[in-house]
């Protein structure tokens, strides 16, 4: 069992000892000799050893000397973008891998085992959720109950003496809702569990978990934190020594679900410019969120910078920006917003968000389907609820675009 000791400092306080992540963004970490201003691309599988030492073990090899023995255990190029995602969350330890699902699988085999209780954000992005319930309740025996983490008295309800962790996502895919940090971290540490935070949507710019309470922190980095769309990755970072210890292990060792070199040199040259997007995104988001709050055929709007947002304060407490994506609920049914989104052309009709290219998709007929209507019905996904992974076009543009989705509803 992982103890939780929470610093006795207030959330402001906590939030606030940070250094400038435009600054840890760009200064970016090579291990290279040559000194290269960027991360290089180090493709070699195996390294050569100065002798043969016969006490030598893995506990021995350091990355952090610039050690290396075998790229599944540790890659020159990983270990660098490793160090920017550690300092970027106000961690200390973080593990790049294939992708965002095998940082959140690898988060859990670590930390639960069959027969443990497991207390789950109820709106969890579908491709989680599923593994949660196939994988760890129905194959592996693990206890999961799934609560509306908005209301952390909920969470507070569904501890019990065999709870390990509590996972949530904030904000959530695609109805943006906000699970509070501080108080459901406050709650777990009164039964040593161990809090994960799926943060892909916010990303490090707006917000650090880690900061808040939470124990680990996940990413898929194929969104905003690579921000190109162009690589597959994800991540997991901690500053609890016994958590990395697991992850390490099942990782490198049992796993090996490990991120490639040339994967990882993507992310590390996304991250570079990752404070000038989120900027962008979070503007367009904002005027695009007011554009269609007013707007006839949108019943409503998701978005936490509204002020109508349920948890708009949370948000300007927990935040450092509102983020790029939101969601909104066209008037009629799944014709209509199928009409609505095929006229589109500046954006793009595709799953993923996070890139500098804005995205829609209906989250009923892509993201979503595999849950059963009366699933998707319970997560207030209705049969028009569009998502928006606002791009970093100019915003005129975008909101022609979707004057011209609106338009085709018209014809």
């Amino acid at each position: 069992m992982i103890a939780k000791v929470l610093a006795p400092a207030s959330r402001r306080e906590r939030m606030t000892r940070r250094p400038h992540l435009d600054t840890i963004a760009v200064d970016t970490e090579t291990t290279s000799a040559a000194g290269d201003v960027t991360l290089p691309i180090h493709l070699s599988s195996t390294y050569e050893l100065a002798g043969l030492d016969t006490d030598l073990s893995l506990e021995d090899i350091n990355p952090g000397d610039g050690e290396f023995l075998y790229s599944r255990l540790s890659n020159p190029t990983r270990h660098g973008l490793e160090q920017e995602l550690a300092a970027l969350e106000g961690g200390e330890r973080a593990y790049a891998f294939s992708s965002g699902t095998a940082a959140v699988a690898t988060a859990v085999l670590s930390l639960v085992e069959p027969g443990d209780h497991v207390v789950a954000f109820d709106d969890l992005y579908a491709g989680t959720r599923r593994m949660f319930e196939t994988l760890f309740r129905d194959q592996l025996g693990v206890d999961v109950e799934f609560v509306d983490a908005t209301d952390a008295d909920a969470v507070a309800a569904a501890m019990t003496p065999a709870t390990e962790l509590v996972w949530v996502e904030t904000p959530t895919n695609p109805r943006i809702k906000l699970c509070d940090i501080d108080a459901i971290a406050a709650v777990a540490a009164d039964y040593d569990a161990t809090v994960g935070v799926d943060n892909t949507f916010a990303s490090p710019y707006f917000q650090q978990p880690l900061s808040l309470g939470a124990d680990l922190v996940v990413h898929s980095t194929t969104k905003y934190l690579n921000g190109h769309s162009d690589a597959v990755g994800g991540a997991l970072i901690t500053d609890d020594p016994e958590v990395a210890e697991r992850v390490e292990f099942r990782q490198q060792i049992a796993l090996g679900n490990m991120l490639a070199p040339f994967d990882s040199y993507l992310i590390s040259r996304g991250i570079k410019t990752l404070g000038v997007r989120m900027t962008r995104h979070e503007n367009n988001a904002m005027a695009l969120a007011q554009y269609l709050d007013d707007h006839e055929h949108v019943e409503t709007v998701h978005y936490p910078g509204l002020e109508s947002h349920p948890q708009h304060d949370l948000a300007r407490e927990q935040m450092q920006g509102f983020g790029g994506v939101l969601s909104f609920e066209l008037a009629g049914d799944m014709a209509d917003a199928k009409q609505f989104l095929e006229a589109l052309e500046t954006v793009t009709l595709a799953v993923s968000l996070g890139g500098v290219e804005s995205l829609a998709e209906l989250p009923a007929a892509m993201t979503h389907e595999p849950l059963s209507p009366a699933a998707r019905d319970e997560l207030g996904i209705s049969d028009t609820l569009i998502r928006l992974s606002v791009g970093i076009e100019d915003v005129e543009d975008l909101r022609a675009d979707l004057e011209r989705g609106f338009a085709a509803l018209e014809s």
